[in-house]
């Protein structure tokens, strides 16, 4: 049995479960859950059956694909209704978010705190980035000139609710924040190997407290906390301990808003359940590109881009269960607007003419009964109105794209991570992780580009090993933003080598005779170098704040000294991040005694200020930095404005 047998468990479920164990069965949670894991397990209709043994079943009654209520997990063991096997059944299987989308979409795409003071061991740049109240810092870090403005928290799919300008959040809003925020500090503190199905269920709870209270941005935060824990503990190969410092520092950021936020902030902190779907009129569209999309979780499908006559990118996706198979499958299949008949592949390259047009804040189209759509010609990308996307100057597209990609900002469902690049191929350059295409834009600016799914059964590796071979073609490019300490995109479309239409690279495949030379073999760039943010000492700092994720506040309060890295970290430029590292080895070390000589608890609330400081602090710097290698020309200094660190803890 795995996971993605089992029906999606509401998360107020599985914490009233595990609420309800002794304590004793409490301490074998972790062990049932591993043990159910084994065990057979079949579907009927809403029914799933998990064998516990020879004479024992448990059942999942998922009415809707969702386990909504305690009543519905039912078990037969003699133990039942109080046995560990419900809890560790509904620990084993997916949390879900009850919230649904809106039925406008007509397809789905994949799926507080303790107080601190102003007195800090360091200035007042680094007490920013705690999020206290003092005066902002002119100039940190400024012996490299790296802006570290960092942006506060940000979910995926939400939209700010409007609020009034001095709308505060209620005392209930307060004390779910203050719940998530003890959750996430608790998950810190035991780190992924300590953070077993209890300290889960304290976090589903809080999510589900959060919901009530309406504040679905944390709650959404705290479940995919959740869901990577879960990863990491079963060895899911595709965690990315990365990933679940963003989560962590999303939850705990956000949580951290909601008391002192108000207006604006307080409608972003809280975010929105559903993705809402807005009336744009008549809309002539002119289609771009189309890519396919697959997800660890077993999705597959296309998304196809088109753009509005004033520029604005929108979107038409069909993603569901299937895979790779079924994303190369839904290219050829017609689009779900409206009455045109064009397939995916098709709308990429023509116009569509649709009325009582529905969009939702990230551009995607919806399909209700309401919308027409009619085909309608296209335009090449050299041509009104597709052209103009190609005038921006790079650094000021990435600039844009880094906006929407930035892991932190509050989601206000626009812009674009997309970037639109004239370049002349120069050959492949050598990686660690194998190779990727060098090519150069406008101002000298020489960009990596690299493949946007690995899998063989798509187009993109092969494309790009034939673009290797054909160095000074000049090509008109889309590609997404990679954040990097130098410019580096996935590669999704480009014009075709001989200058007649355009190549969607995940699903068009290009032949050598397509090359200006059908016989030249590969050509491989000189070393590049690594860009202006590769000499950065800042991994010492983002390395600690990692480390704490899968061993807690123990792995950092073992470090004996960490003078040598502050040290190099000061020389480097950054002295906002050595005091942060600082404080933050202290933190996770300090351990204060009674009268008595007692060990008294350690200060979690305060090493997890110092952590989520840290992390945001890390995150701002990163993205600072990629601004500044699109900024840069080829032999030209880096110099990027310094902007004080402001309220990076959230």
């Amino acid at each position: 049995m795995n996971a993605a047998q089992l029906p999606p468990v509401a998360p107020e479920v599985t914490a009233t479960l595990v609420e309800g164990l002794s304590p004793r069965l409490r301490k074998r949670l972790d062990a049932a859950v591993t043990k159910l894991a084994a065990r057979p397990t079949h579907r009927d209709g809403d029914t799933t059956t998990i064998e516990v043994d020879d004479e024992t079943e448990l059942r999942l009654y998922a009415p809707g694909g969702v386990v909504a209520k305690v009543e519905d997990v039912t078990c037969g063991c003699l133990l039942a209704p109080a046995c560990v096997h419900r809890a560790a059944a509904a620990c084993a299987a997916p949390a879900t978010d009850l919230a649904p989308e809106p039925a406008e979409q007509a397809t789905p795409e994949a799926p507080g705190p303790a107080s601190a003071t102003a007195t800090t061991p360091f200035g007042p740049d680094a007490a920013h980035a705690l999020g206290l109240n003092v005066a902002p810092a002119s100039g940190p870090d400024t012996a490299t000139g790296v802006a570290a403005n960092a942006a506060p928290g940000r979910a995926p799919n939400t939209a700010p609710d409007a609020a009034t300008p001095h709308e505060t959040a209620s005392p209930d809003q307060r004390a779910a924040a203050d719940a998530l925020w003890s959750a996430g500090a608790a998950v810190l503190e035991a780190g992924v190997d300590g953070a077993g199905a209890v300290t889960q269920s304290a976090l589903l709870r809080a999510a589900h407290s959060a919901r009530l209270r309406h504040l679905p941005r944390a709650a959404g935060a705290a479940l995919s906390v959740v869901t990577l824990l879960r990863a990491a503990r079963a060895g899911n190969p595709s965690y990315r301990t990365a990933e679940l410092v963003t989560a962590l520092a999303e939850l705990l950021g956000t949580a951290r808003r909601v008391g002192t936020a108000s207006g604006a902030e307080l409608a972003a902190v809280r975010g929105r359940v559903r993705r809402p779907y807005s009336p744009d009129g008549s809309l002539r569209l002119y289609g771009l590109f189309t890519e396919p999309v697959v997800t660890d979780s077993g999705h597959g499908g296309v998304r196809t881009w088109v753009a509005g006559a004033d520029g604005r990118l929108f979107t038409v996706g069909d993603v569901a269960p299937g895979g790779v198979g079924r994303a190369l499958g839904v290219a050829d299949r017609a689009v779900r607007l409206g009455d045109s008949a064009l397939t995916h592949r098709e709308l990429g390259r023509a116009g569509l003419a649709v009325s009582g047009a529905t969009v939702s804040p990230d551009g995607r189209l919806g399909a209700g009964k309401a919308v027409k759509a009619v085909t309608a010609r296209g335009a090449a990308w050299t041509e009104p109105p597709l052209a103009a996307l190609w005038e921006t100057p790079p650094a000021e597209q990435a600039a844009r794209a880094l906006r929407s990609t930035s892991r932190y900002a509050d989601p206000d469902g626009t812009g674009s991570d997309l970037l639109f690049l004239d370049v002349e191929l120069l050959g492949a350059v050598r990686e660690p992780g194998g190779a990727c295409l060098l090519a150069q834009c406008e101002g000298g600016v020489r960009i990596r580009l690299t493949v946007a799914d690995d899998d063989p059964a798509l187009a993109h590796r092969d494309n790009l090993a034939l673009l290797a071979a054909a160095p000074g073609t000049r090509l008109r490019i889309i590609g997404r933003l990679i954040p990097a300490t130098h410019p580096r995109l996935t590669l999704l479309a480009c014009t075709h080598p001989t200058g007649e239409g355009t190549v969607d690279l995940g699903l068009d495949r290009l032949r050598r005779a397509d090359l200006p030379d059908p016989s030249a073999p590969a050509h491989f760039a000189p070393p590049q170098p690594a860009g202006p943010g590769g000499a950065s000492p800042l991994y010492l700092l983002e390395r600690r704040v990692e480390q704490t994720v899968p061993a807690g506040r123990a792995a950092l309060g073992l470090l004996s000294d960490v003078t040598a890295e502050t040290r190099r970290i000061r020389r480097g430029g950054l002295p906002t991040a050595a005091a942060l590292l600082t404080a933050l080895c202290a933190s996770a070390a300090q351990r204060d005694r009674d009268l008595f000589g007692r060990l008294l608890p350690a200060d979690t609330d305060g090493f997890t200020a110092y952590w989520l400081a840290a992390a945001r602090y890390t995150a701002a710097v990163s993205e600072s930095l990629c601004a500044a290698a699109w900024n840069a020309t080829e032999g030209d200094p880096v110099a990027v404005p310094p902007v004080p660190v402001h309220d990076a803890a959230g």
